[in-house]
């Protein structure tokens, strides 16, 4: 079975994703069907879905050979996270931790349950993904190794623990989080634009020491230029309520201002 998530990470390829909040599988297919996007990220911490749901998500990107991962709450990760492999995505975006520890707990439970790996992940009943046959359970513990991990650097103290956070076997990729690092920091970003920058250089920077993908996430293409001269080569592009804001937003001011 084919990963491209995986297979773009290990290649230390250019990879683009966007997010969506809709559970209707037409969305990840638009995404889809421009030919442009590795992966889709459903943002399961902010919007409702069943799992009925994410197996619906999943296929839609099956059939563009596009990629799909699930961004969870931290309260209840663990049963969203292992469900949403079952349902058939390729990875998952973890929030709110804070140090090396957690980290490796969460890690576990999305590991296969093997005495070398020693996660608590079993031999799913479900359609995995692409709902393959697989020849052995050791098969399968191989394609549950490929699903990738990334995990939000978003409170001060994820910030300040960074170092070894990504030393931490199993993760993927990082993303910095300006706002809930603001939030968590007792500050607002726009009055504190240093601050919340010379944070994010240090995720960024002590990602790519130690091999570990730093994702940035973007509203337009042109903000790309800083990150892309830092060696970043992850980005996500947009967010489908962003999106549909901004469009209903300016272009109904401009439609109004012409019609008076």
């Amino acid at each position: 079975m084919k990963n491209r998530i995986r297979e773009k990470l290990e290649d230390q390829q250019p990879i683009l994703a966007t997010r969506i909040n809709s559970t209707w599988p037409m969305i990840a297919e638009v995404v889809g069907a421009t030919g442009l996007y590795d992966y889709v990220e459903f943002l399961g911490e902010y919007a409702p879905f069943s799992q009925v749901d994410l197996e619906n998500i999943a296929r839609a990107c099956e059939l563009h050979d596009m990629g799909c991962i699930i961004k969870v709450d931290y309260a209840n990760r663990n049963y969203v996270a292992q469900k949403a492999l079952a349902s058939g995505f390729q990875g998952i975006l973890f929030t709110d931790h804070t140090t090396a520890q957690e980290v490796k707990e969460t890690l576990r439970a999305v590991k296969p349950a093997t005495p070398e790996i020693q996660g608590r992940l079993g031999y799913i009943n479900r359609r995995f993904y692409k709902n393959e046959r697989f020849s052995s359970q050791m098969s399968y513990a191989q394609e549950v190794q490929k699903c990738v991990m990334g995990f939000m650097i978003e409170k001060a103290d994820a910030v300040e623990n960074i170092e070894a956070i990504c030393q931490v076997p199993g993760v993927d990729f990082v993303q910095f989080g300006p706002a809930d690092f603001s939030l968590n920091s007792g500050f607002n970003a726009k009055e504190e634009y240093e601050k919340v920058k010379e944070a994010e250089t240090k995720v960024i920077q002590t990602a790519l020491k130690y091999g570990v993908s730093p994702r940035v996430e973007l509203n337009q293409a042109h903000e790309a230029k800083r990150y892309l001269e830092m060696g970043v080569k992850h980005f996500a592009l947009g967010s489908e309520l962003r999106i549909e804001r901004e469009f209903w937003n300016q272009e109904g001011k401009s439609l109004l201002e012409q019609m008076k």
